[in-house]
């Protein structure tokens, strides 16, 4: 492990005298640490064994930073028996407080707000500087100099500024505009009584379009000048996009500005196909493809019930509703209630299965399409629903049996225990994040 080496630049060797020989072979089994490295920094070691062992059992390092670096960590290192030393050290360079920008000028820096950095202030035109132009980041962690400030040394103009035109930023509809407030000037005694201000001031949030901007002053003989400017607010619009057959759009913003989400879904029974949501570009082209609400893509020609339930597994819930004939009361009645409240079963992601009549002149109906009569005999018999009198059950998107209704259910009922299933909370929340609502 041990092998023969140099302290750099110390000019020493461990064969120079007899005395570090035997001291070498008499510690040979004591245990070193590692040579004890300070970027820009320096360690001084001791160490009870003889110059020989730098890095010895007991050794002890005190460790410095050069100019314009600061000492993280203890100022001592210890060689410890686990042949590790007793903590780490780091040697950060300096660094000044951030200089407060003048008004009407600023600064430029190289190489930041270390030490050894030096930063030159300027000034707008018309302005002066006062202070040290050129500062410098001390070892002592502040600015050299005095703090700049920027003085009007001009007398004031009334001439505004030239058309200002700006275009609004992506999901927005108003532009932030700044310009520099015009300074009026008297010929006579150069004192001002007033400046007075029509539109809005610089800074300001401006909508879409043209917007006049006039400054007045007055002078002391009540004479005034004037000069007057246009703002001019260009939002960037995509075609407006339409609702799918059979579906919603919800779109932020104005719907087509730049940067404008639109997102769509579709009625019950409906599946989205191209793109749930569209963004409208910088090349006034929206994203992705255009959508559309196709019946909701159900096969009803496979052999088992269980088959027909698992395409609605964590997709959608079903609202099972079995009654033994078409006249029945509560039949019509329940759908009477449920056809009114079709948007709110959509934004459940509810699907309703009709079971009506009994076999062999049973039949299934998913919307529009019609379940063979053993498919629906089946799912009566999985389901465990009666075929001789009317019942509701409510499953949810894991394929469990929440709960059963003998009697029609208002859809206050239904969504009220649908809004408590956990995987619907979730969904509740997206959907207000999105503004997601029955009209």
């Amino acid at each position: 492990f041990f092998s023969l080496f140099c302290i750099v630049g110390s000019g020493y060797s461990p064969l120079e005298d007899d005395e570090d020989v035997y001291a070498r072979n008499r510690y040979k089994e004591t245990p070193w640490c590692s040579p004890v490295k300070v970027k820009h920094g320096y360690a001084n070691c001791r160490t009870p064994q003889g110059e020989y062992y730098k890095n010895v059992l007991g050794t002890r390092c005190d460790i410095r930073c050069q100019k314009g670096y600061e000492l993280h960590g203890p100022q001592q290192l210890i060689c410890q028996s686990s042949k590790r030393w007793s903590g780490k050290v780091l040697c950060k360079q300096k660094r000044c407080p951030t200089l407060s920008m003048p008004t009407n000028g600023g600064f430029k820096c190289v190489d930041g707000a270390y030490f050894g950095s030096r930063c030159e202030y300027y000034c707008s035109p018309g302005y002066q500087l006062k202070g040290d132009r050129i500062v410098t980041c001390l070892d002592n962690k502040v600015w050299s100099g005095r703090p700049a400030s920027c003085i009007d040394t001009e007398p004031p103009r009334i001439q505004c500024p030239s058309v200002k035109e700006k275009t609004a930023e992506p999901n927005k509809l108003t532009a932030r505009v700044f310009w520099d407030t015009p300074e009026g000037r008297d010929t006579a005694d150069g004192i001002l009584t007033d400046v007075i201000l029509k539109g809005l001031p610089p800074g300001s949030h401006f909508p879409e379009g043209d917007h006049k901007i006039q400054y007045t002053v007055y002078d002391r003989a009540e004479n005034k000048g004037t000069c007057k400017f246009l703002v001019k607010v260009r939002v960037r619009r995509c075609v407006k996009l339409n609702a799918p057959d059979n579906g919603y759009i919800k779109c932020s913003g104005d719907g087509n500005n730049y940067g404008a989400t639109c997102e769509f879904s579709c009625i019950g029974g409906y599946e989205l196909q191209g793109s749930p949501a569209r963004v409208c570009q910088y090349n006034l082209g929206w994203s992705g493809v255009e959508p559309t609400c196709a019946p909701m893509s159900i096969n009803v020609n496979v052999r088992t019930a269980a088959a027909l339930l698992d395409q609605f597994y964590e997709k959608r819930r079903l609202l099972i509703i079995s009654t033994p004939t078409a006249a029945n009361f509560f039949y019509r009645m329940q759908l009477g209630m449920l056809q009114p409240a079709q948007c709110g079963l959509d934004l459940r992601h509810v699907t309703v299965v009709e079971l009506v009549g009994v076999f062999p002149a049973q039949i299934g109906r998913i919307g529009v399409k019609l379940l063979p009569p053993s498919l629906a005999l089946q799912l009566r018999l999985l389901l465990r629903i009666p075929h001789y009198n009317f019942n509701i059950v409510v499953m949810d998107k894991h394929g469990m049996d929440k709960e059963r209704y003998p009697f029609p259910a208002t859809p206050a009922e239904l969504f009220a225990l649908i809004d408590n299933f956990p995987l619907r909370k979730e969904e509740m929340k997206l959907q207000a994040e999105i503004g997601q609502s029955c009209p």
